[in-house]
C-alpha cells in the first residue's frame, strides 16, 4: 500500500475550480516535486494533502488512514505525530532558543520532555547545528534557520515531511546544502518528502517530478 494515496481530490473557493480531481500515490522513501505556475493550485494542493484543509470532495490516504474520516482535534493530533512541514518562510518562533523551537511540537503530542530534547539536540547536531542550540532565530543565518526548521519538522519522527519553496527564501549555497539535505535525510533516515518548488534544481533532483496545471497533476 502507498504512504500517502489520493483519490479524486477536488477544490473550488467560490465558482472557481481549483483541484479538478487530483490522483497522487507516494510511496515510503520518495522524494517527490510538484511543480506548476504561479496559480496552478500547488499551495491548495498541499495544503489538503498536509490535511490543513479539507476538500470539498475526494479521500486522501496517510499510512493506511483515511484521514478526512477524522474530526478536527482527530486530525490536529494525527496531523502532529505523522506529517512534517517546512515553509519558505522558517515560522520559527522569534523569542525561542534553536532547541526549543524544535522541542514544541514534540511536546504538543504529550511525549516526556527529556526524550524530546534529546532528540531534538541529535536533531540539530545532525544537521550541523551544534553550535546554535541556544541561539535565537535572530542570531543565526537564513541557511541554519531552515535547517532548524527541518530539525523542528522531523521532531516526532513522521511518515512525511511537505515543504512549500522551502529554499525560496535561500542564496543559491544555502538552496543548495538544503536540497541535499533532504537527500541526506532519505538515505540516513527514509525520510518521505513532497515539495513544492519552482526551484528547477530541486526539481530534477527528486526522484518524480508532477506538474499540476490547470487542476489536473501531470507525470
Amino acid at each position: 500500500m502507498p504512504l500517502l494515496q489520493t483519490t479524486n481530490i477536488r477544490r473550488s473557493y467560490g465558482n472557481l475550480p481549483v483541484l479538478k480531481g487530483i490522483n497522487l500515490s507516494i510511496e515510503s522513501g520518495e522524494v517527490v516535486s510538484i511543480v506548476g505556475a504561479s496559480g496552478a493550485g500547488k499551495t491548495t494542493l498541499l495544503q489538503i494533502l498536509g490535511t490543513l484543509d479539507r476538500p470539498d470532495s475526494g479521500d486522501l490516504q496517510i499510512n493506511g488512514q483515511n484521514v478526512f474520516a477524522l474530526n478536527d482535534r482527530q486530525l490536529a493530533k494525527f496531523r502532529n505525530e505523522q506529517i512534517g512541514f517546512v515553509f519558505q518562510f522558517n515560522n520559527l518562533l522569534p523569542e525561542f532558543t534553536a532547541l526549543e523551537n524544535v522541542c514544541l511540537p514534540g511536546f504538543i503530542s504529550g511525549k516526556e520532555e527529556q526524550e524530546v530534547r534529546e532528540r531534538a539536540e541529535a536533531l540539530l547536531v545532525t544537521l550541523g547545528l551544534q553550535e546554535r542550540l541556544n541561539h535565537l532565530p535572530s542570531q543565526m543565518s537564513g541557511g541554519e534557520q531552515q535547517r532548524t526548521a527541518v530539525a523542528r519538522a522531523l521532531i516526532n519522527k513522521p511518515a512525511i515531511v511537505f515543504a512549500d519553496e522551502p529554499s525560496g527564501n535561500l542564496d543559491s549555497r544555502n538552496a543548495e546544502e538544503l536540497h541535499q539535505l533532504f537527500f541526506r535525510l532519505r538515505q540516513e533516515l527514509g525520510q518521505t518528502f513532497i515539495i513544492v518548488t519552482h526551484n528547477e534544481m530541486l526539481a530534477a533532483l527528486a526522484d518524480r517530478t508532477v506538474t499540476i496545471r490547470d487542476g489536473l497533476l501531470f507525470n
